[in-house]
């Protein structure tokens, strides 16, 4: 239930070009993600289609800067209950300031490791270090159909929520699904 909550946890941002020159941030993505660095707790859930109701699990994520400025883990721990069990997601992430993307490489035990790269991006309204807007997307799969990704990640303080979104590729469709969400509140550097 929870197999895409892996990139709800990035906690990565990006969004599509607009068609007008934006004004410039007054925060870049590299300090945007920068300011994630410490432990988070909160909440993982998925939307319930039939229900129309989230349902959600506790997650604790704890964000490791690697010292050169482009490269970050990322451990999630959540309890998928009791057919599987406690659940570590373990993601490496490099950005790429100059391509505007981050590859990430994600592992979960029993799983093969999943590596995509987003496009990367802070919506210029973005005021500073701790209240931002980051949009992530990529071409992929989801529910084994061709799609575009994206990850929506805001920044308010210490509270930041990611939520991923979908949209199919192989309709005729122009519609963004919500997945999944992540609510996380800072805990600790």
């Amino acid at each position: 239930m929870f197999r895409y909550a892996l990139l709800a946890l990035s906690l990565v941002p990006v969004s599509a070009a607009s068609a007008q020159p934006a004004a410039p941030s007054a925060i870049d993505a590299a300090a945007a993600r920068a300011s994630l660095v410490g432990a988070w707790e909160g909440e993982l859930a998925y939307l319930d289609y039939s229900a129309n109701r989230w349902f959600g699990i506790p997650v604790k994520t704890r964000i490791i800067d690697q010292g050169d400025g482009a490269t970050m883990l990322r451990i999630a721990d959540f309890d998928d209950g009791p057919k599987v069990g406690n659940v570590r997601i373990t993601t490496g992430e490099l950005f790429d300031e100059k391509a505007s993307t981050v590859a990430v490489a994600t592992f979960r035990k029993g799983r093969s490791v999943e590596v995509m790269t987003y496009a990367v991006r802070i919506d210029p309204a973005s005021r500073d270090a701790t209240h931002w807007t980051m949009i992530e997307e990529t071409r992929a799969t989801d529910d084994n159909r061709p799609a575009t990704l994206r990850l929506t990640t805001v920044r308010d303080g210490d509270k930041v929520e990611t939520l991923k979104e979908v949209d199919f590729l192989d309709d005729d469709k122009s519609d963004w699904l919500t997945r999944n969400r992540t609510r996380l509140t800072r805990v600790g550097d």
